[in-house]
């Protein structure tokens, strides 16, 4: 469905049912909300809540920002590491108003929020803003956003940054399963011909590569999340792989001690993606979260 939220298009998906308490799933850099496995939002249903999952600005079939030029990532990383300050073309701030605006336009007053990746830093945002709207809030393979942590290994950043051989579909699909091939969790293997076609069916939906771009200025701009978080007063949950070779571990225990009273599980042998054998393990944690926070 779309929906106008913060006074843009974004396009939603909801399983529906207002008695139900709501979970607002938030994906990451690049990621439309087709992306969460269907095993996941259906655990979620089947343990009593509705689930609400919307394409981030800038991807899938969201409003996109084009007129706003595309950020030179490399200029941005390197203010970054010398501490000034990152021009991006709209903040993580920003796109915790869009998640707020889908919540608006769904008439949920208070929602459980999980995030994956950059879209557990917008969720961190969302809590940071307005934690009377927040019911608990879960942090999946993300980060603090704090300046010296450890990032991508080498390989994984070079796929990151690098492109397709053309604009073809093939080209964008191989380009698409070698990134994810760096990321899969070791302990928990994909069946790479389903990967493939879901890949494949997510291009063919949208392919958006400057919005990428924008959405990762947007999460190296967002440098003082870090010391905001010790303010967060919002249930937490922390849950990242111990082997994520894109978002490393010591992201997550970083998360975990600078919010308050926040709880980590590290789950050994996940990597940093969503194959069938993790999203029980994440089930297995959220559900029990989700539960105890239902009261307020």
């Amino acid at each position: 469905m779309r929906l106008q939220a913060n006074g843009i298009t974004i396009e939603a998906e909801d399983t529906g049912d207002a008695r139900r308490p709501a979970v607002l799933l938030v994906m990451g850099l690049g990621m439309q909300l087709v992306a969460w496995p269907a095993a996941f939002i259906q655990g979620l249903w089947d343990a009593g809540f509705r689930v609400v999952r919307f394409d981030n600005r800038d991807v899938g079939l969201s409003q996109s920002f084009d007129e706003l030029g595309v950020p030179n990532l490399v200029v941005e990383s390197i203010r970054h590491r010398f501490g000034l300050r990152v021009r991006a073309p709209y903040t993580l701030a920003d796109m915790a108003n869009d998640a707020f605006g889908v919540l608006d336009a769904l008439k949920i007053e208070r929602a459980h929020v999980v995030g994956m990746s950059m879209g557990g830093m917008i969720a961190q945002r969302m809590a940071l803003a307005a934690p009377d709207r927040i019911q608990s809030l879960t942090s999946i393979m993300s980060s603090s956003g704090a300046r010296f942590l450890p990032g991508p290994k080498p390989p994984v950043l070079r796929a990151l940054l690098a492109r397709p051989k053309d604009s073809s579909e093939d080209a964008v699909v191989d380009h698409t399963m070698a990134l994810l091939r760096l990321i899969a969790s070791p302990a928990y293997p994909h069946d790479e011909v389903v990967v493939r076609e879901r890949v494949r069916a997510a291009v063919r939906r949208a392919y958006r590569p400057a919005g990428t771009q924008r959405q990762m200025a947007a999460v190296v701009a967002d440098s003082k999340r870090a010391r905001e978080l010790a303010t967060m007063r919002v249930p937490t949950l922390v849950i990242h792989g111990r082997d994520d070779p894109l978002v490393p571990f010591a992201c997550g225990e970083d998360t975990a001690r600078r919010i308050p009273h926040a709880r980590l599980v590290a789950l050994h042998g996940m990597g940093h993606d969503l194959p069938p054998g993790v999203v029980d393990l994440l089930l297995q944690a959220i559900v029990p979260h989700l539960r105890q926070t239902r009261g307020g």
